[in-house]
């Protein structure tokens, strides 16, 4: 029997332009599940191929010819694409759909809707019953694994697309119970594998030739002692990678013997969610930290050469654009690698999706309007009404934090403290920050039905409602936006305010006045100066021809985001 996985990717990570940011970030790795369920239906005696649609595209015609039974491994953002391959499938093929996954684990009726099975949960006890017709249930509740040392290896000789990083899961779920993750859902306990289990696994990878490896636990140093255990026999067995990534948290400060520990191993880069530097915000999410932890936490992982990856949490209740702007300056103070600006998402299954769904809260909801809107629940969105911002302001906010920190002097700095490598991946990144701000705001303006255009004209639902009752404001009249206006007039012909105003524009004068100084102090030195060239033949001079690959950077920095548009809005209206 033809058995294939595929895990899908939403349409704009599939575009060439996101793999090569992908790139930017790290080395391409895959998801592990439908490697460990593939090897099982493997070692049955199956024939099996495996597909991750982010890091490449593959021929779906011959797929369909050859598929007995297609599984596809559904996450909420590529959802919708996962219904559009089982959907193609059905129609061109004979295969039968087995559909898994976090958001078909929530969702299993709407899975089912384009799917003969839906698989919730963890699927290593029932993947085979399933494939091999014993278990013919629409709706499979497969059965949590005890013993995660009984689990098989994934087995990456069937995945037919690129990965350069191996990827090891030490443990399963996660002691803590942040309100917006996903993972306590699906994966309920919080389960670990034995270390000489671990240890064999990546024995395994390092005789394969893998040069990067990942930790894949929700937090890999919940278990101090036993990651630092992990990572000595790592040393002391010879299994020390170039780098290897994990995921940790802020009380790591505590075990400088841990950080010892994980920078022997190459265990040097860690993301760690800051989530936001507002104590009541950080209460309002369970995340039990304080500000305190979070500023050691950066100062640890710098003095011992791990390189942070600091994740910040976009539009929690208690959140403004304040906060937000003191998170980014934060983390460039602490020489943080890279900035995960993520927007709070509802993902279906978790608490604040319910509490979202019953305020009413909801701008985008594939469960209640068109599936398509999963796609936008890639943390990349605003989703929702947040409570000190309107949802385009969220938006804005998300774009803008990006620009912010990844800036080209920052790569010069970066490339400096960690080598050239990692200078121009930054680069690459303050380019990807730049074109996604136009993008938007070009989509929140022209895409008319579009994800951005519905988020930029949602009305806010809060801004005429100061005790934060959740009931839907209505959309803003001509002439309620003309009294706002003459608020804020009244507003700035306030003594105060006219002073503050007075105050910033005089420092603007007078640090424009030190430019303009500073130039002309400049061009007069300049002018001093021999020229180099003047004894230079003319054919020697640079040419205009030497100049051209600049201007066609130039000009590809201001059209690829336009074309990009345009091409979302010509996909929404297909």
């Amino acid at each position: 029997m033809n058995v294939t996985f595929i895990t899908s990717a939403p349409f704009f990570r599939r575009l060439p332009a996101y793999r090569w940011g992908a790139d930017v970030y790290g080395h391409p790795d895959t998801i592990t599940g439908p490697l460990i369920l593939g090897g099982i239906v493997k070692k049955a005696g199956h024939d099996v191929e495996a597909y991750e649609e982010l890091n490449g595209s593959f021929d779906y015609d011959r797929l369909i010819r050859r598929t007995d039974v297609l599984c596809l491994y559904t996450m909420t953002s590529n959802a919708p694409r996962a219904y559009e391959i089982a959907d193609r499938f059905k129609r061109e093929g004979h295969a039968r759909i087995i559909i898994g996954g976090l958001h078909a684990s929530a969702l299993p009726e709407e899975a089912l809707q384009h799917a003969d099975q839906v698989m919730i949960g963890e699927g290593e006890n029932s993947i085979l019953d399933c494939v091999e017709g014993r278990n013919t249930d629409k709706i499979v509740h497969a059965k949590p694994v005890c013993n995660l040392d009984e689990v098989p290896f994934p087995d990456y000789s069937i995945l037919k697309t690129p990965c350069e990083a191996a990827d090891v899961l030490t443990s399963r779920g996660c002691p803590f119970r942040c309100s917006f993750c996903t993972t306590t859902r699906m994966f309920h306990p919080y389960r670990q594998r034995s270390i000489d289990s671990v240890i064999a696994e990546i024995r395994h990878y390092k005789e394969m030739g893998f040069e990067y490896m990942n930790f894949q636990d929700d937090n890999f140093t919940a278990n101090k002692e036993r990651a630092k255990e992990i990572c000595k026999r790592m040393v002391d067995e010879g299994l020390v990678f170039k780098q290897t990534f994990f995921f940790g948290r802020t009380d790591i400060a505590n075990y400088p013997d841990l950080l010892d520990a994980l920078a022997a191993a190459h265990c040097t880069r860690i993301l760690i969610g800051i989530e936001s530097l507002n104590q009541d915000a950080l209460n309002d999410i369970n995340k039990h930290q304080t500000i305190d932890d979070i500023e050691r936490a950066g100062k640890a992982c710098r003095d011992h050469g791990i390189e942070l990856i600091a994740s910040i949490v976009l539009g929690i209740d208690e959140d403004g654009i304040d906060d937000l702007k003191r998170s980014t300056d934060f983390a460039k103070s602490i020489d943080a690698y890279q900035l995960q600006p993520a927007v709070l998402t509802p993902f279906p299954g978790t608490p604040v999706y319910d509490r979202f769904k019953k305020e009413g809260r909801m701008i985008l909801d594939g469960s209640e309007h068109q599936v398509s809107d999963w796609e936008a629940f890639d943390m990349m969105n605003a989703t929702f009404q947040p409570k000190k911002m309107s949802p385009w302001g969220l938006q804005s906010a998300f774009c803008t934090m990006a620009r912010r920190f990844y800036t080209r002097r920052s790569a010069i700095h970066i490339g400096v403290l960690y080598g050239s490598e990692y200078g121009w991946r930054r680069w690459g990144l303050a380019l990807m920050a730049q074109w996604g701000t136009i993008a938007t705001q070009l989509a929140g303006v022209i895409g008319k039905g579009s994800t951005y255009w519905r988020v930029k004209h949602a009305p806010w639902m809060f801004e005429n409602d100061p005790e934060n009752v959740a009931v839907r404001a209505k959309r803003p009249t001509l002439l309620g936006k003309m009294k706002d206006t003459a608020i804020e007039v009244s507003k700035d012909l306030q003594p105060e305010t006219m002073r503050e105003n007075i105050q910033r524009t005089s420092k603007r004068v007078e640090h424009d006045l030190w430019v303009a100084r500073r130039r002309r102090e400049t061009q007069r030195k300049e002018a001093q100066r021999p020229d180099p060239y003047a004894n230079v033949p003319k054919r020697s001079m640079p040419s205009e021809n030497s100049l051209i690959p600049l201007k066609i950077l130039g000009v590809t920095e201001v059209a690829l985001p336009i074309l990009l548009v345009g091409h979302l809005i010509r996909k929404h209206a297909e």
